[in-house]
């Protein structure tokens, strides 16, 4: 809401528009003749509002002050005082305001209303407004009797901080369509059970929150009575459903109480275009390099609380009618979720629905690579931060405090030979020849099962799923085969940043996929850096002899890696080998999960799995530093003896 308020007061000479003025400052009425047109004035009201009034002449020779002093006002107070001037307003004012391009408010004021008491204000000004959707209010004054003369430039002034064009179409007498979607939007956030209505408990805390008081009983089963009048559907004595909340505010509007609809907006993070405020949205949020950002407890909290509140057949998974209704308050799915195809791209039950855990993987997902979007989705679906809970803003978006369902993880060191990274979130690149099974270990991922029918990957393909860890810790990993993308990211060692591991993977029955991988590595040196894992994939069919001058399990011993994982796609469920543990997966288990997991520790104990390089030789800087200041305390000493011995 915008604290100053500029009123530019127009109309025909003689109108009474400086008497008005006069009558606001001094509170009185002076029968003396006035200066045809006053200064400025500003006017400092408790509310921390500024006003400033600003009179104008109709005077031809005055046109280029009004014009300009037209379009640096806020809102128009319009005077007239009788049928001459009255006809001026739909001939001339309205339409030199129309040609000004400017897109104010306008407040119509019939002043000297006490030299006409039998003229009926409805018949006068209604088809004016009619006419002119630029018309805000309409009121009839007497400066000379003191009549409503607080009440117009209060008017004024609500055209602004309130003003009723972006809420209400006159001409239509309904609500705009953009009004409807936030109040809409503000219904589903209130109906905390999402059974369709607001019970009496939840419009209390609706009142709560806007006007910071509650309704009486009386007030309450008015309020009901008031909507079944209209209709008799829109309100029970359950409570009060979506069509008649909307009807509801309908009616403060018609009747003028168009702040009351602004006190609930503006409670919900709403901005005078009714979109929803920048601030709110995207909120500062800064990931510093090399470090990942997480959803924190009351975030996962937040999630798990909106699944289980929308699965309604209590089945375990979201089908598409219920993701719907629990997107309904936001644009729709985010556009990621749209490019990694969503829900294919995380955990689904047999009929196809995303579980529990498929919802939380994906959110981790959109968190490590996309906070902004989380953050911005939060908004949107009213998370309530702590803060909000205690401070009692909840229910309301609260203060947009969404950061602390976010967590920013400690950033990995630039060179990666470290202990342990402290992160529950890992992104790993699977790299491999064509055709070598890289989708089909997505697929075994994501619980899909095996198939035999080779589908080349063009575009990326993202998969996300937790993995339980040794000890029983949860972390989630995300695969990411690349596609026609692969060239250009192995290229590119700052495409590669992001990444925590990848997995090597080649064909063990085919001759050629080793060398493949091979040859990636020696033309891109730069890949040794990431923590890596090599893996054998179809180890169900006859392993064969690489043509290479190493094989594979020479080769990961010369870089002093743990052996390839033999693994198979086939096997998946099957239980059997892979094993665990830092001594490599050596073997013919088959053990595609023991592979998830060696990825995630890969990840998270870097050290373990990069190349074992011959100790670097040791820093001497630090012990030459030492040495320096050891011979200058020493030298200091003598010096300071010296010249204590010479005084004695």
């Amino acid at each position: 809401m915008t604290d100053s308020v500029r009123i530019v007061v127009c109309g025909d000479e003689g109108t009474g528009k400086s008497s008005l003025i006069t009558c606001l400052v001094k509170d009185h009425f002076r029968s003396t003749k006035i200066q045809s047109t006053l200064p400025p004035l500003t006017i400092a009201s408790v509310d921390n509002l500024s006003t400033t009034i600003v009179d104008t002449s109709a005077l031809p020779t005055e046109r280029a002050t009004l014009r300009k002093e037209i379009r640096r006002g806020n809102v128009i107070c319009l005077v007239y005082s009788d049928h001459y001037s009255y006809e001026r307003v739909s001939l001339f004012w309205l339409p030199l305001f129309r040609s000004l391009g400017v897109n104010l408010p306008v407040v119509l004021c019939a002043n000297k209303s006490d030299l006409y008491p039998d003229v009926e204000a409805e018949k006068e000004m209604i088809p004016i407004m009619m006419e002119f959707k630029e018309i805000d209010s309409c009121i009839r004054a007497s400066a000379k009797e003191m009549r409503n003369v607080n009440e117009l430039f209060y008017l004024c002034q609500r055209a602004v901080t309130h003003p009723i064009a972006p809420l209400y179409d006159a001409k239509e007498q309904n609500l705009k369509p953009a009004a409807v979607a936030a109040l809409e939007r503000i219904f589903f956030l209130c109906d905390r059970d999402q059974d369709g209505l607001l019970s009496d408990s939840e419009i209390q805390d609706f009142q709560r929150k806007c006007f910071n008081k509650t309704l009486s009983a009386d007030d309450l089963s008015d309020i009901k009575a008031t909507i079944r009048k209209t209709l008799p559907e829109g309100a029970t004595e359950s409570g009060i459903n979506r069509a008649g909340f909307i009807l509801l505010n309908k009616f403060f509007a018609e009747k003028g109480r168009h702040e009351t609809i602004w006190s609930i907006l503006r409670t919900f993070h709403y901005t005078d275009s009714l979109s929803l405020k920048d601030s709110f949205l995207h909120p500062q949020f800064e990931v510093p390099e090399n470090a990942s950002a997480e959803l924190s407890p009351i975030g996962y909290r937040f999630f798990v609380d909106l699944f289980l509140l929308f699965d309604k057949d209590n089945d375990g998974g979201l089908n598409e009618e219920e993701l719907q209704a629990l997107f309904a308050p936001t644009p729709g799915l985010p556009a990621s979720w749209v490019d990694s195809s969503f829900p294919s791209s995380t955990v689904r039950s047999e009929a196809g629905h995303i579980t529990l855990q498929g919802w939380l993987a994906q959110w981790s997902m959109t968190t490590f690579q996309e906070p902004k979007t989380t953050l911005e989705y939060l908004a949107y679906l009213g998370f309530e931060s702590p803060s909000d809970l205690k401070s009692g803003t909840a229910g309301s978006g609260g203060s947009g405090n969404t950061t602390a369902a976010l967590k920013v993880t400690k950033p990995r060191r630039k060179k990666r030979r470290q202990a342990k990274v402290e992160r529950n979130v890992v992104l790993c690149y699977i790299v491999g020849s064509a055709g070598c099974g890289k989708s089909t270990i997505l697929d075994v991922f994501l619980n899909r099962g095996f198939s035999g029918v080779y589908c080349p990957t063009i575009r990326r393909r993202t998969a996300i799923n937790s993995v339980e860890m040794q000890g029983g810790k949860q972390c989630y990993l995300i695969l990411e085969e690349l596609g026609e993308l692969e060239p250009a990211i192995l290229s590119n060692p700052h495409a590669l940043s992001a990444c925590d591991v990848l997995l090597f993977t080649y064909d063990s029955s085919d001759p050629t996929s080793f060398p493949h991988l091979a040859n990636l590595i020696t033309k891109h040196p730069h890949l040794t850096s990431i923590p890596s894992v090599f893996a054998a994939l179809k180890a169900d069919r006859d392993k064969t002899t690489q043509r290479f001058e190493l094989q594979p399990e020479e080769y990961t011993r010369a870089l002093g890696m743990s052996a390839p994982l033999h693994v198979s796609a086939a096997w998946a469920g099957r239980g059997g080998g892979g094993g665990g543990g830092s001594g490599g997966y050596e073997g013919d288990g088959g053990g595609v999960q023991g592979l998830f997991v060696a990825v995630a520790e890969a990840a998270l104990k870097p050290e373990s799995a990069l190349p074992k390089k011959e100790e670097e030789g040791r820093d001497w800087n630090g012990l030459y530093i030492a040495a320096a200041v050891g011979a200058a305390t020493c030298a200091m000493m003598w010096f300071v003896w010296k010249r204590t011995s010479a005084g004695s």
